[in-house]
């Protein structure tokens, strides 16, 4: 039973550490601004307006996590996401977060009206 206990911890540790990841808003924009393609880095920074230095660590992050992949063309390096699976824990955050925000619109509609 102890030895059950320690597997479950380890699997919500697991779990836990890879949305801590997920819960960086840079690293979610580079994740949806590579949804319809790659792009290079040079590209991710202008669309994004961050720093290259910053970036960079983002992109390892995610890399090392399996969502991006990369490739190098000449000096030019590439990234892509690598797994699109990610789109299917991402999409219902979105769904809930939306109607979290219809809940809280109609809320403060019904305060107006008093």
């Amino acid at each position: 039973m102890h030895e059950k206990r320690q597997m479950q911890d380890m699997i919500f540790k697991i779990k836990a550490d890879f949305l801590k990841v997920l819960g960086h808003p840079v690293r979610l924009q580079v994740i949806e601004y590579l949804k319809d393609g790659e792009a290079s880095v040079g590209k991710i920074v202008s669309a994004l307006g961050v720093e290259q230095s910053n970036l960079s660590r983002h992109l390892a992050t995610l890399r090392e996590l399996g969502i991006l992949s990369a490739r190098q063309e000449k000096t030019t390096v590439f990234y892509g996401i690598h797994d699109h699976d990610i789109f299917k824990v991402l999409r219902p955050i979105a769904e809930i977060l939306r109607k979290k925000l219809r809940k809280s619109e109609k809320l403060l509609e019904s305060l107006g009206k008093e």
